[in-house]
């Protein structure tokens, strides 16, 4: 049985292992510049500016997903925005990637959110797939820009 619970100040160091895994996954390690210390400071600061969820399952944290809120000024409206979603490779295809993206939509709908957005890797076919079946848009039309400060 898996459970999707808020992260706890004691879940930062598996979080952290897990975010270097999807670093390393998504070829990515060498641009993971940030520390355990500072996620814990992100989350579990007097002023947050980003929340966690962590997916247990026989007592194990198999998966996070890592979020904020936006605006959009076309709705005048918050919104939610899922910065990572990670699930174990050795649990994957047991419906907890499903478990935490739903989580993840209610909390966004018990905030008067009216979307939530995220990104994908354009390689990451199993990812798209598995976003299409729940029902998202890949919007190809739409690039994420970036700058680096």
């Amino acid at each position: 049985m898996t459970s999707i619970r808020p992260a706890e100040p004691a879940d930062v160091s598996t979080i952290w292992r897990m975010i270097l895994d999807l670093a390393e996954f998504e070829k990515l390690r060498d641009q993971v510049k940030g520390s355990e210390e500072e996620l814990h400071q992100s989350l579990f600061s007097e002023k947050p500016v980003c929340h966690a969820v962590v997916a247990v399952s026989d007592g194990q944290t198999v998966g996070y997903a890592i979020y904020f809120y936006n605006y959009s000024t076309f709705l005048t409206r918050k919104g939610l925005y899922l910065e990572d979603l990670y699930v174990a490779p050795e649990v994957r295809g047991q419906g907890i990637g499903k478990l935490l993206l739903n989580h993840i939509i209610e909390l966004a709908r018990e905030g008067g959110c009216k979307r939530v957005d995220w990104s994908v890797l354009d390689w990451n076919q199993n990812a798209i797939d598995f976003y299409e079946s729940m029902g998202a848009r890949v919007m190809p039309d739409w690039r994420t820009c970036r700058i680096e400060l």
